[in-house]
């Protein structure tokens, strides 16, 4: 269909007329614009297109074995009968055959963990996805041998807080995960040892702030925390000691210097360290001064 245009040529003037997407000139043929783009709805239903506009699928994630590419088949209240039980066996076995491997089967599992201690600890996504990736370059290494599965996934997302930085400690990942401390260590002293992460010495500070949050102490109480925690690295109180228990023991120190009511035991728990340990940074900061 030929649609003319109010328009001239660029060329010679002439008059041009819409054809098909192409817009023509009459007299030269020159060809003065295309538009080839669909200008209906993006999305698209095979079921209901007015209440069902799904345009795609999930988007691509590195925390699924297979990227979140794999189908499923669906269910549908519409079949009934022998049709019905058909399907269901078809679904069953199509959820059997996405897993071809052991290897995979492990995936699977150790992925599944690591997504549910990243919700447990309300971390982001993005620590998430690269602890999967991290896991899977621990298998691809053939760390896994004769080690926890739940281990190697606590010591993933671990390892993940340690080089982004996140204050998270041991034994709030064992809470979340189901790996004790012994197996954690062991999985992260593997992925250390073979992989060189890029980790460093855990900075006391990075546990000040949500320390002070969890105590309910005041912005000039974790300021002062922090500036004892500078302190007491300058002055070597830090080197070899819990960085979670210097940071409480900041805490309380600047909690008693302004007068407020904390008690070692609260700011010890809330470090997971005992009093004892707390009372040992605590000391040498008093001794210090």
């Amino acid at each position: 269909m030929s649609v003319t245009t109010s328009t001239g040529c660029p060329e010679c003037d002439g008059s041009l007329k819409r054809d098909g997407t192409e817009t023509v000139c009459d007299r030269c043929g020159l060809v003065v614009g295309e538009d080839a783009l669909d200008r209906g709805p993006e999305w698209r239903s095979f079921e209901d297109d007015d209440t069902e506009r799904a345009r795609t699928g999930a988007p691509l994630t590195r925390s699924r074995h297979d990227r979140g590419l794999s189908t499923e088949i669906g269910r549908s209240t519409r079949l009934k009968g022998r049709k019905r039980r058909q399907m269901a066996r078809l679904r069953r076995e199509h959820r059997r055959a996405q897993v071809s491997s052991k290897r995979d089967r492990n995936k699977i599992y150790a992925f599944t963990e690591i997504r549910r201690i990243i919700g447990a600890l309300g971390l982001s996504n993005a620590i998430r996805d690269r602890a999967c990736v991290l896991f899977e370059s621990a298998q691809n290494a053939d760390l896994l041998q004769g080690r926890s599965l739940e281990g190697f996934a606590a010591a993933a997302v671990y390892a993940t807080c340690r080089t982004d930085g996140v204050a998270r400690t041991v034994e709030e990942l064992c809470r979340a995960a189901r790996a004790d401390p012994a197996e954690l260590r062991a999985a992260y002293d593997a992925l250390n040892r073979d992989l060189g992460l890029p980790t460093g010495p855990i900075d006391p500070r990075s546990y000040v702030p949500r320390f002070a949050t969890e105590l309910d102490l005041p912005d000039e109480i974790r300021e002062r925390a922090e500036q004892l925690v500078t302190e007491a690295r300058e002055r070597n109180v830090v080197g070899g000691r819990n960085p979670a228990g210097v940071a409480a023991a900041c805490l309380y120190t600047a909690a008693q210097e302004r007068g407020r009511d904390l008690t070692q035991a609260e700011a010890a728990d809330v470090a997971d360290v005992t009093p004892v340990t707390l009372r040992g940074t605590y000391t040498d900061l008093r001794e210090q001064e």
